[in-house]
């Protein structure tokens, strides 16, 4: 745990008793605070108590007496749509609004930090689409070659339930909008910006809102190297906006996915299956890709290029960066190969809950038996059309289902209602070279509790297949 610091006997509200709350409040209390919690959830109340910790009304008034900041939780909207009633009160009182993303920046270093001899690292990674997949490749690597690592954030452990640093120490933080936004304090040592697609919007108020909260990671938190994904034009926007007037093009390292960058500055990109590093105008490194099992489709190309150009930041040489990404086992629910029988290949890609996550995975196989479906976001899959002529057939799930048949046009779909009844069809119709690919374009509540829950599901379908 990272006792929180600046707090000491000083009260603070905690809103949003879940994974990020319980442990802010709790590391708050060891860093000498009097947490005053709320969660409109009583089992939520209950563990609270449990711990020790108190819980009063933050509704009522009287609760405010003498409270100087209030801690919300990622997932309690404080603008859009519009803001909680409790943020709301926060206002009222003069009461400054902060997470547990700006807890942890404010309290990482310590003094302890004099006495080492490799100061720590903070990396921190966002964007719409492949965050956790290149957190954990990040990790993955660094660990491979020896380094000390821990992972949090919106990917493993709450920031506040990581140990305090060790000499030499990284910390690899998956950063969501919602986290990014609300920090009062950001200050990565280098960040990362995956990409930008439309999502959550009703959360940020528009496009520009959802940039404006990723951007702050960069523009606000000042890291020493920024690697930034050009392939929209947020990207370069953001790349431009951080770049020096140099041909150095410091601090910013630019990556992409199918295209050759140009200019003197430091760049990482893939093309046809290899990566590539490029400084001062020359090429200084090159990995082969296609090969690597973990790591499939130019989706995950990108995530290569990220993780690469964070570890040459970190002064890692190429060679043994390519050793990293070679084991690379693969996230679960994200583009995972479960399991192959009789030359048919099935792959779980539960985290693909928008079309363009779901487009990743389609231009990442061919001859695809697609499971698609579940509660439907603006759009549906229509963005989708030009990769329809990749999927044999779709098998349609959930509460989407005849607004995705309507949107599939002229491709064969099968209505089966559950994952397990779509694994049952995609196994009887598919044939030796073909990909059963869970990608649903969709969110998972209408049937499951969670991206994780639906690919749970999937992969236990394919598993007793595989197994009979």
């Amino acid at each position: 745990m990272i006792p929180v610091r600046g707090y000491n006997k000083h009260k603070v509200a905690v809103l949003g008793l879940g994974r990020s709350g319980l442990s802010a409040a709790i590391a708050l209390r060891a860093g000498g605070a009097i947490p005053i919690c709320w969660d409109d959830n009583e089992a939520a109340r209950d563990k609270a108590e449990a711990e020790g910790l108190i819980v009063a009304d933050l509704n009522k008034d009287r609760s405010w007496e003498d409270v100087i900041s209030l801690i919300v939780s990622p997932g309690i909207p404080h603008l859009y749509p519009e803001p909680n009633k409790i943020v709301q009160k926060a206002w009222e009182h003069g009461v400054v609004v902060d997470n547990d993303i700006g807890l942890f920046f404010r309290s990482y270093a310590t003094r302890d930090w004099d006495r080492f001899d490799v100061m720590p690292k903070v990396v921190c990674v966002t964007g719409s689409n492949g965050k956790s997949t290149t957190t954990a490749l990040i990790a993955h690597v660094l660990k491979e070659a020896g380094r000390k690592v821990q992972v949090g954030g919106n990917i493993g452990r709450g920031v506040l339930d990581l140990e305090p640093a060790q000499d030499g120490e990284i910390v690899v933080l998956e950063l969501s909008s919602y986290q990014t936004d609300l920090a009062r304090a950001l200050a990565p040592d280098i960040a990362v910006f995956m990409n930008l697609s439309s999502d959550h919007l009703d959360r940020h108020g528009g496009m520009g809102g959802y940039f404006a909260a990723k951007r702050r990671l960069f523009v606000e938190g000042g890291p020493e190297k920024s690697i930034i994904g050009v392939d929209e034009f947020e990207g370069c926007y953001l790349a431009n906006e951080l770049r020096q007037e140099s041909p150095s093009g410091d601090p910013v390292i630019a990556i992409s996915s199918g295209r050759k960058l140009q200019g003197d500055g430091w760049s990482v990109f893939a093309r046809k299956g290899f990566l590539a590093e490029w400084r001062k105008g020359r090429q200084v490194g090159s990995i082969d890709l296609r090969d690597i099992k973990g790591l499939p489709g130019a989706h995950n190309h990108q995530n290569a290029c990220a993780a690469y150009a964070v570890c040459r930041s970190l002064a890692m040489a190429p060679k043994v960066v390519e050793t990293g990404l070679q084991s690379y086992p693969g996230l679960p629910h994200r583009c995972q190969i479960v399991g192959e029988k009789d030359g048919v290949t099935f792959v779980n890609d539960s985290k693909a809950t928008n079309a363009d996550a779901a487009e990743k995975a389609l231009l990442a196989f061919k001859n695809i038996h697609w499971i698609v479906g579940g509660e439907p976001k603006i759009g549906g899959i229509a963005s989708l059309a030009p990769l329809f002529e990749r999927v044999k057939t779709a098998y349609l799930v959930g509460e989407s289902a005849d607004q995705f048949a309507d949107q599939l046009g002229d491709t064969v779909a099968e209505k089966s209602g559950t994952i397990e009844a779509a694994v049952k069809a995609a196994v009887q119709n598919a044939k030796a070279g073909d990909v059963v690919l869970l990608a649903p374009a969709c969110a998972s509540f209408d049937q499951f509790g969670s991206f994780e829950e639906r690919g749970d599901a999937f992969v236990s379908a394919v598993n007793d297949f595989i197994d009979s």
